[in-house]
């Protein structure tokens, strides 16, 4: 299991986000958060190119001050709906445009990560669909006066208020969240092979 996996070893979270935290430590990492200071514009309509290189981005950032030794994990997630990437929104307006863009439509949600350990790099993405109720704009005034939706791509966030605007998804649903835990662990198997083999072998026998 990756808490195994990663036991011992110095990790950095290149993330201010709360919920990626939330989530290391929901799964059993310790790891020290460093928010990244890169430039986010959109500059590129494809959505997981755009996801991937952010994520790439954010990791080379803080890994500029860390030890080799060290694991550094970054994430970049957007919402991508009708062939427009919906980011973070920038005021209460464009929450509510986006809010009402999403209502009662099926969206897409993406999340690269990229995870650096000893010189080598990995870096791929995750993608969840998602479809929403119709919400009124009373309600979408009402979610936003809770203030969730404005540091968060798409302006709504699974776990908390905006919940109750979600029909179904199909995928990852940590992905929504902002970090796929299962696409995590299968990249951090692939850059620490040799020590996952050897833990394994120690284990069965």
């Amino acid at each position: 299991m990756i808490h195994k996996l990663l036991s011992g070893k110095k990790v950095v979270l290149a993330s201010g986000s709360p919920r990626r935290k939330a989530i290391f430590q929901m799964i059993g990492i310790n790891a020290l958060q460093i928010p990244p200071n890169i430039d986010e514009t959109i500059t590129t309509h494809n959505p997981r190119r755009f996801v991937c290189l952010q994520a790439k981005n954010k990791a080379k950032e803080v890994n500029k001050n860390m030890d080799t030794d060290c694991i550094v994990v970054a994430a970049d997630t957007i919402v991508y709906h009708n062939n427009e990437i919906l980011g973070k929104p920038k005021n209460v307006y464009q929450a509510a445009d986006y809010l009402s863009r999403l209502s009662n439509n099926k969206h897409s949600v993406y999340t690269g990560i990229s995870v650096s350990y000893c010189g080598k790099t990995i870096t791929d993405f995750s993608r969840t669909s998602v479809i929403f109720n119709s919400i009124s704009m009373y309600e979408i005034e009402e979610y936003i006066t809770t203030k969730e939706p404005m540091d968060k791509a798409g302006a709504y966030g699974i776990q908390g208020y905006g919940s109750q605007f979600i029909n179904s998804i199909s995928g990852c649903y940590f992905n929504v969240m902002g970090f796929p835990v299962a696409l995590f662990y299968e990249i951090v198997k692939k850059l620490l092979q040799p020590d996952y083999i050897q833990n394994n072998e120690k284990t069965i026998s």
